[in-house]
Parts: C-alpha cells; sequence; structure tokens
C-alpha cells in the first residue's frame, strides 16, 4: 500500500515540502501520526498537504492494518476521496470559511444511519442480499458532522445490535485491541476505538447503552465522551434500548473530543429528549472549558458501590419480577474491582489531588443502597417501540417496520431488540411490549425509580459539597480472547457504569496510564446533568499534567507476541 501512496504523491505534490516522494511519505507519517484537529487545519492553512492527501494517508493505514485489527467493517474510500477533492477546490475559493471540522477523516459507528450504505448494527441479518438495511438518509450527527466539513472514510465494527462488552459481530468477525491485537478493545464501540487510536481516522463516534463509549476508550488509551442524555440526538441511531442509549465522541485527545461535541450537540424534532436542551445546558463550544486549573479546588467522591463491585442489572429489574429473581440478577451482576485495577486507580487519585482537587473515599458515599434502588429503573417493556421508530424513519424502501422486516425475509427480528423473553434477567417471563407514552404503569416501572435514584444521586453531590464523581472505567484489565478466561471464551472486559445510562448525567473516560503489560487504564468523571463543560475541563487539566497518551505500535502480519507499547 505504501507503494500506491507515493505514486499518489508524484501524481499530487505537497504545497510545503520538497524531497523524493519518499522523504514526502516519511514527512507524512511524522505529521499526521498523532494529528489533532488544531494541529491538521494548522496543515491545511500552512498549504502542507491537500485534504486529499491527508485523506488518502488515513485510507493507506487502514489497508496496511485493518487485515489484523478488523476495526473497519466498511471503507468508505471512493465517497470519502471524492469529498476531500471538493473540498479542496472549495478552499480555493475567495470566500472560503472551512467548518470546525473541515478536512477531518473520521469513523462512524456500523449502528449510526449514512445515507446509501447498509447500517449493519453489526448484524448479519441486515446484509442479507436482496434486504439489506439501506440508509434513506443520514443520521442527525452524521449530518452535523458532514457540515462541519468531516470526511467519513470507514464504518467500523461492532458487536450485533451492540448487545455485548467485547467486539465480535456476526457481520465483520472480531476487531483485536491495538495495543495487543489478542486481547479485547472492549465492546460495543470497539471498532471505533482501535481505529482512533490506530491513527486510521482522526476521530469517530461511540454509542453506549451501559457502558460502550467510556469502558472501550478506557483499554485503549483515548477520551470518550457520554454527553447528558438530550444534549446530542440518536435519530438515525439503531437502537438497543432507546431509554439508555447514547452517542458522543471518542477522540485522541480532550481538545478534540470537545470540539466534535460542539459539533454533535444540539436540538431535534427527531429526538424528543433534546428538546429544550439548549437552554438547559452549559453553553457552546465546548472548547471554551478547555482551561489549565480546572482541577484545583473541586471535590469528587468515589462511589463505594464501585469499589465493591456492586452493579446494577442491565436494564434493571420490572415489578413483576419476584425477590428471588431481583437477588439472582444482582448476584449475577456482581462484578469485584480487580486488584491490579484498583491500584491504577489509586495511582490516577493521587494524580488528581496533585492537580488542586480534593478525592473522599469513604463507605458511605453512593452505597449499595444506590444499586438496588437503580435496580428498579427498568426499561424492559419499551425495547420495540424504540426498533419501531428507527425503522420507520430510517429502515430501507422493504421494511419500515419489525412486522415489515420479518414479512420481508421470513424470520423475525431478535428478541434483544424488539422485545420478549431473551431480553433483561434470563429467568424473567415474557415481558410484554408498550410504548413509553401512553403506557400506565409506566410510573412504577420506569419513571418513578429513575427521578428517584436522580435525587439520591444528587443529593448526595450536595451532601457532601461534590463536583462530581471518580471511579475507575474498567473493572479489569482487557482480557485476552485466544485462551479462556474464568474456564470460559471472554465476554468482556466489563464495568459497573451502567447506572450512568439509566440516569443520563454526563460522564467522560480519559487515559490514566498503562498496566505492567503494556495495556491500557483509563479513569472516569460523572456530574450533574448539563454540566459536560465542566467535565471537558476536569479532563482537559489531568490530560495536561500527565500526558499519559502513548499511540501503539501496529503490526501487519501474525499476532503479538507480548503486549507493546509506543514509549516515545
Amino acid at each position: 500500500m505504501r507503494k500506491l501512496l507515493l505514486l499518489f504523491l508524484i501524481a499530487v505534490p505537497s504545497f510545503g515540502y520538497g524531497g523524493s516522494p519518499q522523504a514526502i511519505a516519511e514527512q507524512m507519517d511524522r505529521d499526521l501520526l498523532e494529528v489533532t484537529v488544531d494541529r491538521l487545519h494548522e496543515l491545511y492553512r500552512d498549504h502542507r498537504y491537500t485534504v486529499t492527501q491527508v485523506v488518502q494517508w488515513h485510507l493507506d493505514r487502514i489497508a496496511r492494518y485493518n487485515g489484523i485489527y478488523r476495526a473497519v467493517q466498511t471503507v468508505n474510500d471512493k465517497a470519502a476521496l471524492e469529498e476531500a477533492a471538493r473540498e479542496d477546490a472549495e478552499a480555493r475559493q475567495p470566500a472560503f470559511k472551512p467548518g470546525m471540522l473541515w478536512g477531518v477523516p473520521i469513523v462512524t459507528k456500523a449502528n449510526t444511519s449514512i445515507k446509501g450504505l447498509v447500517t449493519t448494527d453489526g448484524w448479519r441479518g441486515y446484509m442479507i442480499p436482496g434486504h439489506e438495511l439501506i440508509a434513506p438518509r443520514d443520521a442527525t450527527i452524521v449530518s452535523k458532522l458532514k457540515g462541519a466539513g468531516a470526511i467519513i472514510i470507514g464504518v467500523t465494527n461492532m458487536p450485533d445490535f451492540a448487545a455485548s462488552d467485547t467486539n465480535r459481530s456476526t457481520a465483520f468477525g472480531r476487531t483485536g485491541n491495538a495495543y495487543d491485537v489478542r486481547f479485547s478493545p472492549g465492546g460495543s464501540s470497539g471498532g471505533t476505538v482501535t481505529s482512533v487510536t490506530s491513527n486510521f481516522a482522526v476521530l469517530g463516534n461511540g454509542t453506549d447503552t451501559g457502558n460502550s463509549i467510556r469502558m472501550p476508550v478506557a483499554t485503549s488509551n483515548l477520551v470518550g465522551i457520554f454527553p447528558t442524555r438530550g444534549l446530542v440526538s440518536i435519530a438515525g441511531i439503531a437502537p438497543l434500548d432507546w431509554n439508555l442509549d447514547n452517542t458522543g465522541p471518542i477522540a485522541r485527545n480532550v481538545a478534540d473530543a470537545a470540539v466534535a461535541l460542539t459539533v454533535m450537540a444540539g436540538e431535534d424534532p427527531l429526538d424528543a429528549a433534546t428538546t429544550g436542551s439548549q437552554s438547559k445546558a452549559q453553553a457552546g463550544p465546548y472548547t471554551q472549558y478547555l482551561k489549565a486549573g480546572s482541577l484545583k479546588g473541586k471535590r469528587f467522591g468515589v462511589p463505594a458501590f464501585i469499589l465493591d463491585g456492586g452493579n446494577t442489572p442491565f436494564q434493571g429489574a420490572c415489578p413483576n419480577a419476584t425477590a428471588e429473581q431481583i437477588a439472582q440478577a444482582k448476584k449475577d451482576a456482581f462484578l469485584p474491582l480487580k486488584p491490579e485495577t484498583r491500584a491504577m486507580f489509586m495511582k490516577a487519585v493521587e494524580e488528581i489531588r496533585a492537580a488542586g482537587a480534593t478525592v473522599l473515599i469513604q463507605p458511605d458515599i453512593l452505597p449499595d443502597s444506590f444499586v438496588d434502588a437503580a435496580a428498579h429503573i427498568c426499561t424492559l417493556p419499551y425495547i420495540r417501540e424504540g426498533t419501531e421508530k428507527f425503522l420507520a424513519e430510517f429502515g430501507p424502501a422493504e421494511y419500515h417496520s419489525p412486522a415489515d422486516y420479518e414479512k420481508a425475509v421470513g424470520h423475525p427480528l431478535p428478541a434483544v431488540i424488539i422485545g420478549g423473553n431473551q431480553t433483561g434477567m434470563s429467568s424473567s417471563p415474557d415481558i410484554q411490549q408498550a410504548n413509553l407514552e401512553n403506557d400506565p404503569s409506566a410510573e412504577g416501572t420506569f419513571l418513578g425509580p429513575r427521578r428517584k435514584v436522580q435525587q439520591m444521586y444528587d443529593d448526595e453531590l450536595d451532601r457532601l459539597h461534590l463536583d462530581g464523581f471518580l471511579y475507575p472505567a474498567i473493572q479489569m484489565p482487557p482480557p485476552d480472547e485466544t485462551m479462556p478466561q474464568d474456564g470460559h471464551l471472554s465476554d468482556g472486559p466489563h464495568s459497573d457504569t451502567a447506572w450512568v445510562n439509566m440516569l443520563g448525567v454526563p460522564a467522560i473516560s480519559i487515559p490514566a496510564g498503562f498496566y505492567d503489560s503494556g495495556l491500557p487504564f483509563g479513569i472516569e468523571i460523572s456530574t450533574r446533568k448539563w454540566h459536560d463543560g465542566d467535565l471537558i475541563g476536569w479532563a482537559f487539566d489531568y490530560e495536561s499534567k500527565t500526558h499519559h497518551r502513548k499511540p501503539p505500535v501496529l503490526v501487519e502480519g501474525g499476532m503479538l507476541p507480548k503486549a507493546v507499547r509506543a514509549m516515545e
């Protein structure tokens, strides 16, 4: 592929660098590896490279390494190069004003609709020849990203329907961790995570129903933002559970994530949760919160239940569940913190304290009673409604509902996205599906329990005069997927952070060092609703004081003999 790039550089010479094609290619590697949005725009302003050259450089990396890491399911090369050429021509116009992401190569997750492409959602059932889920329009965030000048160069792999903590799909197979391909990058945004940390793209989007932005970025030395639910529209994203789903940016640094969030945020008539968001949220652009010293004087509490291993059953326990079923679900969800992860977290706590913040660790901060209450926020009766809404607006001409799909293909959609007795707790009875807006049981099943837990969360912040909560973004190191873990093939790694989705409060996950194995570790901070800018400021200050980001060393063939990371 390097030969193809050299031929391309001969045909389209760089504006700013002279020398042989080989020298130019080497200079591009130095300039574009780990490039930030601001630096890329500086290179464009100085006429060092065209957008076409930058896009081609990223496509070259995908061609070179994707066969091993399997991060990009669909390479959007033709359309990306056409858009790059259009932007190059646009830049020559006298009145040209670039958007915030102009000329920035990005990737999007496979559940995010792009007009004319198949929205696989990681599932081969949406790829059946003649019955593909070809998007009739862009998801709202895709329209926003394109409108800001971003160029989509690929669609990333994800597990079927985003319903896994690892990244194996029936659509494209397994994605490996860029720091050691044998290990998991986490799910369900593992394809975007491996793509961005490998410099296949500058940034991308992830989606998160229980931890699927924040946990995967922690495996791969990246920044991921779970925005306040309603700050960013999820319209056009195939749902797993629309009452828990969210989308946000994945980037190599906090500043790039702030730029992307600024572009993605906004009200959308297709997503009712965004109504009025602009009057509630801290004002953008979110780059204004990138200030040194933001941690000084702040107070954070460490939730006791996370250190103890307490966790909420995914999608909650519905009122019709028996006490025995609830107890078993809580037992199944129990996820103790690994000793090596606890040690890494305590190092990060000391770094936060060294930046001038107070970190409280006490057994009464969000104890098990918080988890017990959160376990009763049940979303299971409303799963089908989310899929129905998605297919109605973003399904192909052949099917705009689950019933249409079954008629067209000859078998129903899986229960995981339309409800039934295979969702939630395995021992729970079949749960009748309903529309949230007119379900008389919604208050007792979902809305009331959520308000109660939100009040508990806010009261704890008030009681201890806290700015936010600090905790590990992941309960364990990334597991080796080439051998059984605890007697079976790993379905992780896992985290204790699904309660964030249940409340819709904002959270950010950031790099916090490396295990002795060379695999990354990350921490997470959450805060009050609509205070996304504060999170960005705290994360930026921590990042600027610690500099934990180090790129991986990729391989072009075989399996890594041991975990390796770049130290320079």
